[in-house]
């Protein structure tokens, strides 16, 4: 894990929250799997918030000069995950948040506060 993809996580994040994007989580993943060194979760409220939250973090790393790897889900989905190789940002519907729990099937990762990221 790097410098890197600490402000990436950082600028994701901060993205999220302009958006009003409600339990956002951040996990430490580094240590355990050659994913990514985080996962960043989040939820909206509705399809449009979702999407907004899409928009605003891609614009955010790429502005900052991250280029995506892959989205997976459209406009419609209650689940999109963006992978920009060193994070990979999961932003859900509550409905979907809860059933795919990634929280729990990751609970071996390290749980990070935004204020840790600085």
């Amino acid at each position: 894990m790097d410098n890197i993809s600490r402000e990436m996580a950082k600028i994701a994040c901060q993205a999220l929250g302009e958006k009003k994007a409600a339990d956002v989580r951040i996990i430490e993943i580094s240590d355990i799997s050659p994913l990514a060194d985080y996962f960043i979760i989040a939820t909206g409220s509705n399809t449009n918030q979702i999407q907004a939250m899409v928009d605003a973090v891609d614009e955010a790393l790429t502005k900052a000069g991250y280029q995506v790897k892959q989205i997976e889900g459209n406009r419609n989905s209650s689940w999109i995950l963006m992978d920009y190789r060193d994070i990979i940002v999961h932003i859900f519907s509550e409905e979907d948040r809860l059933f795919y729990n990634l929280e729990k099937i990751w609970t071996d990762g390290k749980r990070i506060e935004m204020e840790d990221l600085a």
